[in-house]
């Protein structure tokens, strides 16, 4: 396709390899040309040394000087400078980024056909998107018929607005420019251009006797795709706990939808190309699948996303809490090693991350089980939920460690809450498991036996699970079972002893580590 790049007076022609300001041709050499066009085809992100050695230099390597010199070549060619960086931004210790608007259109000659078929596509300055995913929700439409109740309406978003604000890694457009579209018609497409964002959440709300109805949907702008629907409902008993309590459910919804959009996104690009927060992306579902091959793909991700930004909170969590996944399953091979390097990175994301939710949840749920540190890790978590109420990990890794420190009904709670926030959560096994462990401490090891085989049967290679299970069966009595169960934790973990409880996870007190031990023991668990 003969595609035009238009930026302020320029026009940089892919085809033609030209560029031109206003009606006159500027002299560019042709490494010159391929740095400043590869800068505005992938102006979504910033993009490092390595990405721009492959793409104009095909991976020869050249000197720090002469990369240099191209990008102040680009620079005078466009009119900006280092010092100005109105067009070409350098990112320190990451890379660069073009950060001017930019409209694309066919070159001339093309046929109407082969336009896009979409009113509007090329009129109007398209803001750049930002590095981290960006989106707007737009005042919902009130379908009463009665003005009055605007401010219902209005309320729900302005809490929608306030809750994803919260969230670190996500880039939201504030109220007053959201609500500049109120009463009108809007294109997703033309929203997204207008307010340089990925995703638009529309809805509407419909009053009828004593109940609300409210409909929600979140779109892909760039492509006008409709990601997620639903429809919340109550009464208006008290109209402003409901608003809460829709504006709670939407939020939750909307966040593990994003992270899944986020994650194909990251998926769809080519390796070459990828920014930290894309190899963070892409590490993601490996630790959703808990597997120990799943986990030894994700470390390696994190770690390169840590090496492209050293200040990514979230990575250095994540890559922390791999660790602790490995230490609970029986994996670690060098355990001191391990449990240093999970330590090391647990701290330095609650340092980078005092205010990213993530970084704190992952982060202090590692530090509890690799530094024993279980009260610390509790207030690392509860400042989470003060800083994003609605993530669903931070309720139910905060259930664990409630459950580890003697209060199993709190974490029922805690689990419930995130089994509520994220229905159709990948991690939903772990939340399976944890709200089986508190049932055991509680003493009621059916219903903590119904949780495991549930979790048991979405991943059966987990370790912990399966000593809830063969404890529960034996506490329950069922004895045949029990020995079953036992002897595939063997086959999981050859290594586990009961004698290795006190290590293995943080149980505070020791009426619950003793039903534990004296369960795995009648199942026929070595001491």
């Amino acid at each position: 396709m003969d595609v035009r790049f238009l930026f302020e007076n320029y026009c940089l022609d892919a085809d033609r390899r030209e560029l031109a300001c206003g009606s006159e041709l500027i002299a560019i050499g042709p490494k010159v040309f391929d740095l400043l066009l590869y800068l505005v085809q992938n102006r979504e992100q910033v993009v490092t040394r390595d990405d721009l050695l492959q793409a104009v230099w095909h991976g020869r390597i050249v000197s720090e000087s002469t990369l240099t010199s191209h990008v102040n070549a680009v620079r005078k060619a466009i009119g900006d400078t280092g010092k100005q960086q109105r067009l070409i931004r350098t990112v320190a210790r990451k890379g660069h980024r073009f950060v001017g608007p930019v409209r694309e259109e066919l070159a001339p000659g093309r046929t109407a056909a082969a336009e896009p078929d979409i009113a509007g596509e090329k009129s109007g300055a398209m803001l750049a998107l930002p590095d981290s995913p960006s989106i707007a929700v737009l005042p919902f439409r009130n379908l009463s018929g009665d003005a009055g109740q605007d401010y219902f309406a209005d309320g729900v978003v302005e809490d929608i607005i306030t809750a994803l604000s919260r969230i670190g890694w996500l880039f939201v457009i504030a109220r007053n420019s959201s609500f500049a579209y109120k009463g009108r018609t809007v294109d997703e497409k033309q929203v997204g251009r207008e307010l340089g964002v990925r995703y638009v959440v529309e809805g509407s709300v419909r009053q009828y006797e004593s109940r609300v109805r409210i409909t929600g949907q979140l779109v892909d702008a760039t492509t006008g795709t409709h990601l997620w629907a639903e429809r919340f409902e109550g009464t208006l008993d008290d109209i402003f706990e409901l608003q809460d309590q829709i504006a709670t459910s939407i939020v939750g919804a909307i966040a593990s939808q994003l992270e899944r959009a986020e994650i194909q996104r990251a998926r769809r690009k080519p390796t070459g190309n990828l920014s930290a927060y894309d190899h963070y992306l892409r590490a993601m579902p490996y630790v959703h699948r808990g597997t120990r091959e799943a986990i030894d793909e994700a470390l390696p991700l994190f770690h390169k996303s840590i090496a492209l930004d050293p200040e990514f909170a979230s990575a250095h969590a994540m890559a922390a809490w791999c660790h602790c996944w490995r230490k609970i399953n029986g994996w670690m091979t060098d355990q001191p090693r391990e449990f240093a390097d999970g330590i090391r990175l647990a701290r330095l994301a609650v340092e980078l991350g005092k205010d990213d939710a993530v970084a704190l949840t992952r982060a202090g749920h590692t530090l509890a089980h690799l530094a024993g540190d279980v009260d610390g890790a509790i207030a690392l978590l509860d400042k989470a939920l003060v800083l994003n109420p609605n993530l669903a990990a931070a309720w139910f890794l905060g259930g664990f460690l409630r459950a580890e420190r003697g209060d199993p009904e709190a974490a029922i709670v805690f689990f419930a809450r995130a089994m509520r926030f994220s229905p159709l959560d990948p991690e939903m096994f772990r939340m399976q498991a944890g709200m089986a462990m508190a049932h055991l401490f509680a003493g009621r090891f059916d219903l903590a036996l119904s949780w495991a085989e549930q979790s048991f049967r979405q991943l059966p290679s987990f370790t912990f699970v399966m000593v809830v299970i063969a404890a529960c069966l034996a506490l329950a009595g069922r004895m045949e079972q029990a020995r079953d169960a036992a002897d595939h934790l063997r086959k999981l973990d050859p290594a586990f002893r009961i004698s290795k409880l006190d290590g293995w996870i943080p149980i505070r007190r020791p009426e619950h580590r003793a039903s534990l031990a004296n369960g795995l023991r009648l199942a026929g668990v070595p001491e």
